[in-house]
């Protein structure tokens, strides 16, 4: 026969009053017993029948019987052999939490005599219960500017056992930045710290994940484990960066304004505010009143604002800045070198650096009238000039036979000489037509002398002899020698004009 006390709450109240009504004659008793935790349905615990001194024959006419508060069920006792037995699962953490000590107190009651007797079975501890993170994964935010050697606390484990079963040591996964420091706090509980032993780049490495396992005093022991998820937080130690350091655009000089020059673009390894980038130019080479460029801070893209011109500068250089909107900030460079490309768009020009005039008419042949110097601003083709005198006569060759003038140039010293005798007083133009040789070449028209007068010296000679003239003045003005006052104009006319 087994027997197990049920009684309710009424029955417990019936029960202690009749134990204080017959204290004088009950007999007391304190017997100790234990019992592991989780121990399986009937495990034995004892033989409360003899360590009480009472018959097996007796127990049920005695109406032997149990009593425990709040334990119901957990024990139980066979009437037949009189053995205290496990009659369901102990928790023992349940039963006492964390408590150092955890019993269970029974009465045991029998009738006739009434006698009450105390055990208590304590319930010992085993190591059922691993060490538990409160999470299985905890965060840590850690500056990639933080100093060596830093701390970096983080939440340690817990175990429901007591004892050596409930005493934790940890141990971090391999990685290269960190160590584990273990603290011993005033109630002798320990918490684990990360320890920073090399320096952070999260440009190199943004995250790290590293295991971090708890190991209980048990036998055997237990673990558990959580994952450190640790973020490295920017700070601004990188400057933008362009795709290269230098640049080199070709550009004509008659491109409208507007142009696009080149689209830049610059990079930063930082993240957030800290990469965001804005653009400008910090000089320009060298300085122009027509030609600026402009750049657009938001996307990197130069292009013209005023005119190209080849004759006042062949190239510019162009400074350019990228800042990140860091605190501080940082910031990046980058020169734009833009080639200007000649254009024909100059047309020749002539000097007249010395000027004889006039010129006597017994000047040799290969006197020397004027010297010129002829000149074009573009570069190149576009700069070469071919230079002619009316009919088209080149530099470098002599006048052509039957040609009207009566000069020539020359072409390196750009020399005008006389090519030929001069017998006749005249007045000559030196027309000069000047071509450039480039792909849209320009013709300009000068006349480099204009009146220039050639005179005859000597005595006058009449190439015949001229008939005698009258005249009805009877005086007449004198005349300097050398010069010829009055010519004939015409054969047929008879009188001679004063």
């Amino acid at each position: 026969m087994v027997f197990s006390w049920r009684g309710g709450p009424g029955a417990s109240r019936l029960l202690l009053s009749l134990l204080l009504l017959a204290a004088g004659e009950s007999g007391s008793c304190q017997v100790h017993y234990s019992v592991p935790e989780e121990a399986k349905h009937g495990t034995f615990v004892g033989r409360i029948a003899q360590d009480l001194g009472l018959e097996l024959a007796e127990l049920v006419p005695r109406l032997f019987r149990v009593a425990s508060k709040g334990h119901r069920d957990l024990l139980e006792v066979n009437l037949q052999n009189g053995i205290l037995f496990v009659n369901s699962r102990i928790d023992r953490e349940e039963l006492c939490g964390r408590s150092a000590e955890c019993s269970i107190h029974l009465e045991v009651i029998v009738d006739r005599p009434l006698q009450v007797f105390h055990v208590e079975v304590e319930v010992k501890d085993i190591n059922d219960n691993p060490p538990v993170f409160r999470e299985e994964q905890q965060k840590v935010l850690i500056s990639e500017s933080a100093p060596l050697d830093s701390h970096f606390p983080l939440e340690g484990a817990s175990d429901a056992d007591i004892g050596v079963n409930s005493l934790l040591t940890y141990r971090l996964g391999l990685n290269e930045y960190f160590t584990l420091k273990i603290i011993t706090k005033n109630d002798k509980s320990k918490l684990p710290e990360l320890v920073l032993r090399k320096s952070l780049d999260r440009e190199e490495t943004p995250e790290l994940n590293i295991l971090l396992t708890s190991q209980d005093g048990g036998k055997p022991e237990l673990t558990g484990s959580v994952q450190i998820k640790i973020s490295i937080l920017d700070v601004n130690d990188n400057a933008p960066e362009f795709d290269k350091p230098g640049y080199k655009v070709v550009l004509f000089e008659n491109v409208p304004n507007g142009t696009r020059v080149i689209q830049l673009n610059a990079s930063d390894l930082d993240e957030g505010v800290n990469r965001e980038i804005s653009y400008g130019i910090r000089l320009i080479l060298p300085v122009s009143e027509k030609c600026m460029f402009s750049i657009n801070p938001e996307t990197g893209e130069i292009r013209i604002y005023g005119k190209l011109d080849f004759e006042e500068n062949i190239e510019y250089e162009i400074q350019v800045n990228a800042i990140d909107k860091g605190i501080p900030s940082m910031a990046g460079h980058c020169t734009v070198l833009v080639e200007v490309l000649d254009l024909n768009d100059n047309t020749p020009e002539v000097m007249i650096t010395s000027l004889s005039l006039p010129v006597r008419e017994d000047a040799q042949v290969g006197t020397v009238i004027a010297l010129i110097s002829v000149s074009d601003r573009d570069s190149g083709a576009n700069g070469q000039v071919t230079c002619s005198l009316t009919p088209h006569v080149p530099f470098n060759s002599p006048p052509p036979q039957g040609n009207p003038l009566v000069v020539g140039c020359k072409a390196k010293s750009g020399d005008i000489f006389c090519s030929s005798e001069m017998f006749f007083i005249e007045l000559i133009n030196i027309p000069i037509s000047l071509q450039g040789t480039g792909l849209k070449t320009k013709l300009e028209n000068l006349w480099v002398a204009s009146g220039a007068a050639l005179l005859r010296t000597g005595q006058p000679r009449f190439p015949r002899r001229l008939p005698k003239l009258q005249s009805g003045e009877q005086t007449f003005q004198p005349a300097s020698p050398g010069q010829l006052q009055y010519i004939q104009e015409a054969e047929r006319r008879r009188s001679v004009p004063f």
